[in-house]
C-alpha cells in the first residue's frame, strides 16, 4: 500500500532500552522490556513495531526514520501534569530509588517542529535517532518547579518497580535535526497555565 511513499518516519520510544542506571542511551544500546512492572506488553510492542518499520524499509525500498520519543508534553498535557494533579491531591510519586530519575522533556512545539527534519533524514536503511529535548531533566527537579508554580509539595516513595532513568545521548539527534528550542520550565510553566490556570501561584 505504500510502496511508493517517498518517505516514512515511525514514532517509536526510549522504553526499548534495557535500563542502565543513569547512563544516557544511545541507538545502539542493549534492548529490553523496560517497562514490564506497569506495561506488560509496552516495551515488546514497540520493539517489534520497529522490526516491522524494518522489515518494510529493507524489503520495499522505501526511506525510514524510526524517532524514539523520550517524554512528549506541551500545552494539552503530559506526564509532567499528570504529577501535578497527584501534588495537588497528595497522591505519591513513585520514584525510582536510583536517583535521579532523569527524562529529555519533548515539548510539542519543538516535535512538530522537528518532523520534516525527521522526514528529510529518511534512508531506505532505516535511520534510527532519539528524539528528546535537547536538555535532561529529573522528574524530581520539575516536580519541585511545579511546586515552585503552585504550591503544591510533591511527596515523592521510592519504589524499585517504578520507571528508573531514561535519558538519551543527544549526539545522533543534534547531528540530524538539530538542537530544541523550548526550555523544560518555560514549556512546563506554559502547561500548567493553559491545562490549570487557577492552581499558579499569584
Amino acid at each position: 500500500h505504500c510502496r511508493n511513499a517517498k518517505a516514512f518516519l515511525h514514532f517509536s520510544s526510549t522504553a526499548v532500552y534495557q535500563y542502565a542506571g543513569q547512563s544516557p542511551r544511545s541507538e545502539s544500546d542493549a534492548l529490553g522490556d523496560n517497562h514490564r512492572a506497569m506495561f506488560p506488553t509496552y516495551s515488546i510492542a514497540k520493539i517489534a513495531a520497529e522490526t516491522v518499520c524494518r522489515f518494510a524499509a529493507h524489503q520495499f525500498k522505501i526511506p525510514t526514520t524510526i524517532a524514539r520519543l523520550s517524554v512528549p508534553y506541551g500545552n494539552n498535557g503530559g506526564w509532567p501534569y499528570f504529577h501535578l494533579l497527584m501534588m495537588k491531591e497528595n497522591i505519591a510519586i513513585d520514584l525510582h530509588p536510583d536517583a535521579p530519575n532523569n527524562y529529555n522533556l519533548l515539548h510539542s512545539d519543538d516535535y512538530v517542529a522537528k518532523i520534516p527534519y525527521l522526514l528529510a533524514a529518511a534512508t531506505p536503511e532505516v535511520t534510527t535517532t532519539n528524539f528528546g529535548g535537547s536538555q535532561a531533566v529529573s522528574i524530581e527537579e520539575w516536580c519541585d518547579y511545579l511546586a515552585e508554580l503552585t504550591g503544591f509539595k510533591p511527596r515523592f516513595k521510592n519504589n524499585p518497580k517504578a520507571f528508573g532513568s531514561l535519558s538519551i545521548d543527544t549526539g545522533t539527534m543534534h547531528a540530524l535535526i538539530g538542537e530544541t528550542r523550548v526550555d523544560w520550565r518555560q514549556g512546563i510553566r506554559e502547561m500548567v497555565r493553559n491545562m490549570a490556570p487557577d492552581l499558579l501561584l499569584k
